[in-house]
C-alpha cells in the first residue's frame, strides 16, 4: 500500500468512525454496532471501497487495541468490587461457560455434526468479548452494581474458556484417533505464563508509574508498560490478553498513589477501537458463512439460548436479584478474538473440518459483535429501570 493509499484508507475509517458517533448519539444503538455494521456495508461483504491492504492489517491493530483494553478490564478488578460481587463474577462465568459447551455440543450431535466437531464448537463458544461490551457502557454507568458485575464476567471468562478448550481439544482427538495431552498441557501453560507475566510486570509498574507530573510522560508510560507486557506475552507465546489483565488488576490495587495510568489510556484508545471494528466488520466473508446454511443459524440460536440458560443458573447460584438473572445472558452475547485464536488451534488439531471452523467463528463472530453490544445496553436499561422502580416504591 501506497502512503497516499494508507492516508486516504485511514481518513476514510476515522470518518466512519466520526458518522457511527454521530448516529449513536442521535439513537439508542451503541458505536460498536454501528461500527461493525459500517464495516460490513463498506468492506469486502458490501461495496468493498476500503484497500485490502488495510483489512490485511487487522491481526495486529487488534493486538494493539485489545491490549488495552485488557489493560482496563484488569484495572476493572479493584479488590473492593471483588468482595462485593466475587460471588456472582464467578457463578455466571462459570455457569455460562459449561452451558455453552453442553447446549451447542448435544444438540448438533442429535443434529447429526460429528461429535468431535460438535464438542470444539461448544468450546468455541464459551468466549465473550471484554472490548465490546467495555465500550457499550458508559461511564457513568460503570459504578454501578451490574455493569461492575458485567465487567468481572467478561475480564476472567477468556480464562475458563481457555481452559474448557484445552480439555475439549483433548477429548475431542480421543474420539477420532490418539489424544494429544499436550494441548491441555499447552492451555493451562498459556494460562499460568500470563498470569505470571502480568505479575513481574505489574509489581515495579505499580510502584513506578504515576510518580511523572500528569501529562504526555505519563501518557508515553502507560503505553509503554501495556505494550511491554503484551509483546512479550506474544514473545513467550503466552495470553496477552490475560497478560494484559493481570497487569491492570496488579497496578489497580498495588498502586495506591494513582490511577493515572488507566486514565491516560482511558482516553487514547478510542481511535484504535474505531479501526479495530470498522475491519472487524469489513473483513468477514459473508458468503462462505451463509454457505454453512443451517449449522450457522443452529449455532447462533443455541449460543444465545446457552447465555440465557447460563446467566440464569449462575445468577440463582449467586443469589443475584432476579432482574440481574434475566438479563445476564442477553448483555455476555459478543464474541471476539479469543474464539477465533482458538478457532486457529483447532482448525490444525483437525484439518478435515479446518474450513468449517474458520468460518463458522468468523462469520459468528460478527454475528454477535453486532448484536451484542445491543444486549448489552438493553440489559443496563432493563436492570437500571427496574431498580429505579423498586427505589420509588420504597
Amino acid at each position: 500500500m501506497t502512503p497516499a493509499t494508507a492516508f486516504i484508507a485511514l481518513g476514510l475509517l476515522f470518518l466512519l468512525g466520526l458518522v457511527a458517533d454521530m448516529v449513536g448519539h442521535k439513537t439508542r444503538l451503541p458505536r460498536v454496532t454501528l461500527l461493525l455494521v459500517l464495516g460490513v456495508v463498506m468492506g469486502r461483504p458490501g461495496f468493498n471501497v476500503i484497500p485490502e491492504a488495510a483489512i490485511e492489517g487487522f491481526e495486529w491493530l487488534s493486538t494493539l487495541a485489545l491490549s488495552m483494553v485488557a489493560f482496563l478490564m484488569g484495572g476493572s478488578l479493584e479488590r473492593s468490587r471483588l468482595k462485593a460481587y466475587g460471588r456472582d463474577i464467578l457463578a455466571v462465568s462459570l455457569a455460562v461457560v459449561i452451558t455453552s459447551v453442553v447446549l451447542i455440543t448435544g444438540p448438533l450431535i442429535l443434529f447429526g455434526v460429528p461429535a468431535e466437531l460438535a464438542l470444539v464448537l461448544g468450546a468455541l463458544a464459551c468466549a465473550t468479548d471484554p472490548a465490546a461490551t467495555r465500550e457499550t457502557i458508559a461511564p457513568g454507568d460503570r459504578k454501578g452494581r451490574f455493569a461492575g458485575k458485567l465487567e468481572g464476567i467478561v475480564a476472567i471468562d477468556d480464562a475458563w474458556g481457555l481452559i474448557v478448550f484445552g480439555l475439549a481439544i483433548v477429548v475431542a482427538q480421543s474420539l477420532s484417533g490418539p489424544t494429544d495431552w499436550a494441548i491441555f498441557g499447552e492451555a493451562l501453560r498459556e494460562i499460568g505464563g500470563a498470569v505470571v507475566l502480568g505479575m513481574i510486570i505489574g509489581f515495579p509498574a505499580a510502584y513506578l508509574t504515576g510518580r511523572i507530573t500528569p501529562g504526555e510522560p505519563l501518557r508515553t508510560e502507560a503505553l509503554g508498560i501495556v505494550f511491554l507486557a503484551s509483546g512479550l506475552a506474544m514473545y513467550f507465546e503466552v495470553s496477552f490478553l490475560l497478560t494484559a489483565m493481570t497487569l491492570g488488576a496488579v497496578i489497580t490495587n498495588m498502586a495506591r498513589h494513582h490511577r493515572r495510568s488507566f486514565d491516560e489510556i482511558e482516553g487514547f484508545r478510542w481511535p484504535f477501537m474505531v479501526l479495530f471494528f470498522l475491519l472487524a466488520g469489513a473483513s468477514l466473508d459473508a458468503a462462505a458463512f451463509f454457505n454453512l446454511g443451517a449449522l450457522g443459524v443452529a449455532y447462533v440460536v443455541l449460543r444465545i439460548l446457552a447465555r440465557f440458560v447460563g446467566g440464569w443458573i449462575g445468577g440463582t447460584v449467586a443469589g443475584s436479584p432476579v432482574v440481574e438473572r434475566r438479563w445476564f445472558g442477553v448483555a455476555l452475547l459478543s464474541q471476539a478474538g479469543v474464539a477465533v485464536g482458538m478457532a486457529l488451534v483447532a482448525a490444525q488439531s483437525f484439518p478435515e473440518f479446518a474450513e468449517t471452523i474458520l468460518t463458522l467463528t468468523i462469520g459468528a463472530t460478527v454475528v454477535f459483535e453486532v448484536i451484542g453490544p445491543i444486549g448489552v445496553a438493553i440489559s443496563l436499561r432493563r436492570v437500571k429501570g427496574a431498580s429505579s422502580s423498586s427505589a420509588a416504591d420504597l
